[in-house]
């Protein structure tokens, strides 16, 4: 069994050099996942000069990581959507990712890449109610959404049914971001160390443009912008199976402990066991993932096994578009929950109509400026809740001169022994156990001040 993802496995993108000279452009995308690499393409197709800096390789980060499906099913969504934001908002946020997956599309058949696009069905399933199941098949039909509520799928589990949305898609992300990539201007192993207005500054040299897009999953930059206080970060785990029968359609489930499915070539890849970063509690993880694999798919083998963590912001819509009104010429792409694929699309459109003053129908949906603090209460009262404890821990730790604290901000590190790594339950920053970085925001890695009980 490999701890690697079948994209990272089947796929190898062309190194390109480090940015080792002072360079000026127009546009600076920091960050060479799908975000970063689509808003880059549509932005060089406007005639910008744009360069894309990336502190590892492209694709290496949360892009490698996905199940990769392009989808505008995103969980029990729409019903909730038009309850807290009305028909409109709801309306436009489907519109808006239904023309992203269909891009998607688009590219695809004019580059003629090769990254097994097929459309089929998605399937939103539950074991426990279906009375939510109906709540949303009702909700999607009042949009117009193609989509109906469904009693049998072709899941080897009792369920009480699914909701079908038709002419969903998947497809191999990193075949697909190595021929996007390939005609733009991209620096790897340029780690950005700080933002001061135009100016970034990597560990070898400085570049001066005159827009910035921050497309480095979580915003590195805590002010202006706040956004480390209007998200959180969440893990889940994928393994990829063989010997099963292939899929006719995508799987997520409505349920907390549920799993999604999808089929590639010869492997079935299983997601779950999702928790919040730092946070390891009760059945979760690869252990709960590789229980419910033997359960419903006892025959099969796991083949490769990997994770992914997500941006969760309060009010269900991702962070596109001006970091702050203190920093007009700043972008930000961040909070795409467990949908980055179609979001990524999504925000690279947004940001280019942006940049080159065009207004685009739902940029105010998106906006990081948006305020709904009704709907965002309750999620904005817990992740305080998380961040305050952590770092109360944190300073605790400080003054009695134990670690690890999280080089972000300073909160209480915690093990995660499915994985091997440190986690910051406050926003999601993670280490490896010898205190190198995994994961942002943190910019660097921590130093152990002893020897770490790996069962704390």
């Amino acid at each position: 069994m490999k701890k690697i993802s079948v994209w990272k496995e089947h796929t190898i993108i062309p190194e390109r050099e480090a940015l080792l000279e002072n360079l000026t452009t127009e546009v600076a995308v920091i960050g060479a996942g799908m975000a970063g690499i689509l808003t880059a393409c549509f932005l060089q197709r406007q005639g910008k000069k744009v360069v894309v800096l990336e502190a590892e390789r492209i694709g290496s980060g949360q892009t490698g990581n996905t199940t990769a499906k392009l989808t505008v099913q995103h969980g029990l969504l729409y019903e909730k959507l038009i309850r807290k934001y009305g028909r409109k908002k709801a309306l436009d946020y489907w519109r808006a990712n239904q023309q992203a997956m269909d891009l998607y599309e688009q590219f695809i058949k004019e580059k003629q890449i090769d990254c097994n696009f097929e459309r089929l069905p998605s399937y939103l399933y539950s074991v426990e109610d279906r009375e939510l199941l109906a709540r949303e098949a009702s909700a999607a039909a009042s949009l117009g959404i193609p989509s109906r509520l469904v009693s049998d799928t072709e899941l080897p589990f009792e369920h009480v049914g699914a909701v079908c949305f038709e002419h969903q898609a998947q497809f191999e992300p990193l075949r697909f971001l190595k021929e996007m990539s390939r005609e733009l201007t991209i620096f790897e192993k340029t780690k950005v160390l700080s933002v001061k207005g135009h100016t970034i500054i990597t560990r070898q040299a400085q570049v001066q443009a005159d827009y910035i897009v921050i497309a480095t999953h979580y915003p590195m930059v805590n002010l202006p912008g706040f956004y480390f206080m209007r998200q959180h970060q969440e893990r889940s785990y994928v393994l990829a199976m063989s010997g099963a029968d292939k899929l006719i359609g995508m799987y997520y489930s409505a349920d907390r402990d549920g799993i999604s499915l999808r089929s590639f070539q010869d492997f079935l890849l299983i997601g779950g066991g999702a928790h919040r970063t730092g946070e390891l509690k009760g059945s979760c993880g690869y252990t709960a993932l590789r229980q419910k694999a033997q359960r419903y798919y006892p025959c099969c083998n796991e083949e490769y096994s990997w994770s992914a963590q997500d941006c969760i912001t309060h009010d269900d819509f991702p962070f596109i578009g001006r970091y702050s009104i203190f920093r007009p010429y700043w972008y930000v792409i961040s909070g795409f929950k467990k949908w980055g694929m179609t979001s990524a699309m999504l925000a690279a459109v947004l940001i280019s109509d942006e940049i080159c003053g065009r207004r685009n129908p739902y940029e105010q949906l998106f906006s990081p400026q948006r305020i709904y603090p009704v709907a965002s209460a309750r999620n904005f009262v817990v992740d305080m809740g998380a961040s305050l404890k952590g770092l109360s821990e944190g300073a605790i730790r400080l003054f009695s001169k134990t670690s690890p604290r999280c080089s972000h901000m300073g909160c209480a590190l915690k093990w995660n022994p499915q994985e091997g790594t440190w986690e910051c339950p406050c926003h999601g920053s993670r280490f490896e156990e010898d205190g190198s970085l995994v994961d942002n925001p943190a910019k660097k890695g921590i130093e152990l001040k002893q020897k770490e009980c790996q069962a704390e």
